[in-house]
């Protein structure tokens, strides 16, 4: 049996469910997708188009003169086939503005810049909306760290944010996310040629099975090794979880009262209500 199988029709109801809570807690009925062409970024459209109306999410298509037309395609074929209403806006002017002062910067600290400038001009959205902006960031990136910290990590709530990516898969294709997207290599589209797993140096299905054994079943190393994974690897996601756990924490505050946000001052965002 795969410990990754999920229940679609149930993961379904739950994060349509938790959309429509979250998004009308706070008097919100619209949210702001950065739709890339991905199959995340997809699903998260098609989720939030279930819970909401597609009449109350807009898309966001931001490409980079490097970005894969095909990418565009595929991101407008999505919101075509949902009927969302839409805004390109290609990010090149900024983004190459900025880098002309700094040519010598190297391609990860463009990527990370690109990430940023796009996740900046959803939050400018969601203020012309009042709407909110709705995450595309799958667990395995969560865990690995495999996400650009105030970019594509930042966002109000976040459907995926409890699947793996072999589990958005397995959505994506219950919910009728075109074939195409769901079998594409996946990439974040940051530069020409650029895809997840050739820079990660693993494919998600490999990592997918040591992370769920590492962190939702809490198995130590020895254990999973034991099993027949492979040592050096289950060693290297380990630390690749450990070294990117800053990224999933709001910034650390220096404690100075009894009453410090994060570490005495906890309540749920709509605590009082």
């Amino acid at each position: 049996m795969n410990p990754l199988a999920i229940n679609c029709d149930l993961a379904v109801r739950i994060i349509t469910g938790f959309l429509r809570d979250e998004v009308g807690k706070f008097g919100f009925r619209r949210g702001v997708i950065n739709l890339s062409g991905g199959i995340d970024s997809a699903l998260s459209c098609y989720l939030a188009a279930q819970a909401l109306g597609p009449e109350n999410v807009h898309a966001l298509l931001l490409p980079y003169k490097t970005s894969s037309p095909d990418s565009r395609a595929d991101a407008e074929d999505v919101a075509s086939r949902l009927g969302l209403e839409h805004t390109v806006i290609d990010i090149t002017p900024q983004i190459d503005a900025y880098f002309d002062r700094f040519p010598d910067a190297d391609r990860l600290r463009r990527a990370n810049k690109m990430a940023r400038e796009r996740m900046s001009i959803a939050y400018d959205f969601s203020q012309k909306f009042g709407a909110l902006v709705i995450g595309t960031s799958n667990k395995t990136e969560s865990l690995l760290g495999y996400t650009t910290l105030w970019g594509d990590m930042a966002c109000a709530i976040n459907p995926l944010g409890d699947l793996y990516k072999t589990q958005v898969r397995a959505l994506a294709r219950h919910l009728g996310v075109p074939e195409k997207i769901i079998a594409k290599n996946p990439t974040a589209d940051l530069w020409e040629g650029q895809t997840d797993e050739d820079e990660l140096g693993f494919t998600y299905e490999e990592v997918d099975q040591v992370l769920f054994r590492l962190i939702d079943e809490r198995r130590p190393i020895p254990e999973i090794v034991a099993a027949g994974a492979d040592e050096k690897f289950v060693r290297r996601v380990y630390e690749m979880v450990r070294a990117s756990q800053f990224k999933r924490r709001i910034p650390l505050v220096a404690k100075l009262s009894h009453r410090s946000i994060d570490r005495d001052f906890r309540y749920a965002r709509d605590w009082g209500r």
